[in-house]
């Protein structure tokens, strides 16, 4: 499968593929406690990052389960952050990828403004027109109210709530919310062809 059509342009917005010079910026969201508190990976030391880049960075043109395309979002030629989307699972008769995974990181200092609404609502848009999915998801810690938010924002269905799912970092255990939106969910909101 080709490579999505890069980059996407939205009203205020740029999302390109991660380039090595946005180390920096990636860094310095990806170092804070606070934006990492509820992310599958801790505040990044220069190793975590390095390992973090390297995947963000070839993350270009998934095709097979398990690949990644990763963009970085930003406003007037600043990265104000980057989104994910993690092919899933392939239970299509073609065995295509049929499910697809949504997930973003924000700089704080660029919270409240609608960037994460906007982005991920293009990358929605490409992951249905460029890909034969049936289904995206996101999967967060429930008590991460700022991402179940933008689900909803996003049109997404809250979908299951499992219990203690998540081994956290330090011990302990977390719980996991799941949300969800279906192509024909996407397409009879305008969206889609």
């Amino acid at each position: 499968m080709p490579a999505p059509a890069l980059p996407l342009r939205t009203e205020r917005l740029v999302l390109r593929t991660v380039r090595p010079d946005d180390r920096a910026a990636i860094g310095a969201y990806c170092a804070d406690p606070e934006v990492t508190r509820y992310l599958p990976f801790p505040a990044l030391d220069d190793e975590g990052l390095t390992t973090r880049m390297d995947r963000l960075v070839a993350g270009t043109a998934p095709s097979t389960t398990g690949e990644i395309l990763a963009l970085a979002v930003e406003h007037d030629g600043t990265l104000v952050g980057d989104l994910m989307l993690r092919l899933a699972a392939a239970h299509s008769p073609d065995s295509s990828p049929s499910i697809a995974e949504l997930g973003w990181v924000f700089a704080p200092s660029y919270a409240g403004r609608g960037f994460a609404t906007e982005a991920a609502t293009a990358l929605i848009d490409l992951a249905f027109t460029h890909y034969p999915l049936h289904r995206l998801m996101a999967q967060l810690d429930p008590r991460n109210l700022a991402s179940s938010r933008l689900c909803e924002r996003l049109g997404m269905t809250f979908e299951a709530h499992t219990r203690e799912d998540y081994a956290e970092r330090g011990g302990g255990w977390s719980d996991t919310a799941v949300y969800g939106l279906l192509r024909r969910e996407w397409e009879s909101r305008g969206s889609g062809s």
